[in-house]
């Protein structure tokens, strides 16, 4: 029972990314949670805390406003007291000039006591590099920013 209520949460916490509507995935998160994201870009590096990575989410939101996250596998493993939650999902987006973004990756993601503290998000970081600079080329200058990091 618990890992199916796990399962769920991950799920919804994946569709809230598609609707920008990050305040409760946030709530999830213990005070010092961990997040890294491949690379060093505008999306890359790693936060510490919860504030940090809501400061991420909201740019995520501005650099990829169209972007759609589908997950295609979940798995749960432990207890409450140290869970692990492996995703397998695929995201699209256009881009300003008019190509697609097709990537894909996976999150592993540890959780204690109903409170995510730990985020690793791998994808191909070459292809979200490549795509900021193709926002950039259009005038979003935000592409360009250094990490977010804490």
């Amino acid at each position: 029972m618990y890992h199916a209520i796990v399962k769920r949460i991950a799920l919804q916490n994946f569709l809230r990314v598609n609707r920008k509507d990050y305040a409760p995935i946030l709530k999830g998160c213990s005070p010092d949670v961990h997040h890294q994201f491949g690379g060093y870009h505008a999306l890359g590096g790693e936060r510490h805390d919860r504030e940090a990575l809501g400061r991420w989410f909201e740019r995520l939101g501005r650099l990829a406003p169209t972007l759609l996250l589908t997950v295609h596998d979940v798995w749960v493993k432990g207890g409450p007291w140290n869970t692990t939650v492996i995703m397998r999902w695929s995201a699209v987006q256009d881009l300003p000039d008019g190509s697609p973004y097709n990537n894909h990756g996976v999150h592993i993601i540890r959780m204690r006591w109903g409170k995510v503290f730990d985020i690793d998000a791998n994808e191909d970081s070459q292809l979200v590099a490549a795509s900021l600079q193709i926002w950039a080329a259009h005038g979003v200058n935000e592409a360009l920013a250094a990490p977010i990091l804490s």
